[in-house]
């Protein structure tokens, strides 16, 4: 009786945790395999020795996600120095440039690549091109959550879309355009989420990123209300520019109070290269 009392009570626990999603996402500043002095690659971009290596592992196994969102990779085998591919699939856009955007998806859970949000790289045939979004439908606990891994463009941070600077009017085209596919999973009733480094520090809900995003319906900013303790000084909070929005039907899933930043232990300056200037945040969703 014991013993079947114990059956019983694994089984009702199983739905529970098959049902509950840690998702998250990073930015890990250049990370490539490619040596220096290759000539896609920055003259102050320095590759990662074997030791930086083995210290981001060892945070990609602390985070222990389920789903990252990954931006500034230079795909699936920078990626596994990383991942355990033993333990993660790898989802990348299909483009050449360094700094892509991509996913680690732990392996088990059922995943559909769809075409890259292409659109987000307005000047694709320059030498310094924008990054694509990475476009992926994951299935979980009979749930469909479509997600997308973004890299927006830099340097306006926080001064209005509609100033007459080329970096505003550029992220005022992706946000209309991240407006579009987020309308578009809106109208399919699926639960979605927009993920990455946005290079946005949005202060407010007034912010004009997210007024450009208002026509896809509420959506449900995990960074809302918080400042990044990632590499903050002892003076004044930073601001997040990297994001977890969700929306949709994903509005309701994500459970209070679950944000996280995986903060580096290492505090010397030199570490912000050899480790990333971004930490990864994460957020645990609960699916019905």
């Amino acid at each position: 009786m014991r013993r079947l009392l114990c059956t019983l009570l694994l089984l009702l626990a199983s739905p529970a945790m098959a049902a509950e999603l840690k998702l998250a996402s990073w930015n890990i500043a250049w990370l490539t395999l490619r040596p220096a002095g290759d000539p896609d690659l920055p003259r102050d971009v320095r590759p990662r020795a074997e030791a930086d290596l083995a210290a981001l592992a060892g945070y990609a196994r602390r985070l222990d996600a389920d789903v990252v969102a990954l931006q500034e990779v230079d795909g699936p085998k920078a990626a596994a120095r990383i991942f355990d591919p033993a333990a993660y699939a790898f989802f990348f856009a299909h483009e050449r440039d360094i700094q892509r955007t991509g996913f680690a998806v732990r392996r088990g859970l059922r995943v559909v690549q769809n075409p890259d949000l292409a659109a987000l790289d307005l000047y694709p045939n320059s030498r310094h091109s924008l990054r694509r979004g990475t476009d992926i439908t994951v299935e979980a606990a009979g749930q469909h959550l479509r997600l997308l891994s973004v890299h927006l463009d830099a340097g306006c941070r926080d001064a209005p879309l509609a100033s007459a600077d080329r970096d505003c009017e550029s992220l005022d085209r992706q946000a209309r355009i991240l407006a579009d596919w987020a309308m578009a999973r809106r109208d399919e009733g699926i639960g979605f989420a927009i993920l990455g480094d946005f290079n946005r520090a949005v202060g407010s809900p007034d912010d004009d990123l997210l007024r450009r995003l208002a026509p896809a319906g509420p959506l449900r900013r995990a960074t809302e209300g918080f400042s990044d303790p990632c590499w903050a000084g002892a003076r004044h909070p930073r601001r997040f520019i990297d994001h977890i929005l969700l929306g949709g039907p994903a509005v309701g899933w994500m459970q209070p109070d679950s944000l996280r930043v995986l903060v580096y232990a290492e505090r010397e300056r030199s570490w912000r290269s050899r480790l990333s200037d971004h930490c990864p945040l994460s957020v645990l969703l609960r699916l019905p």
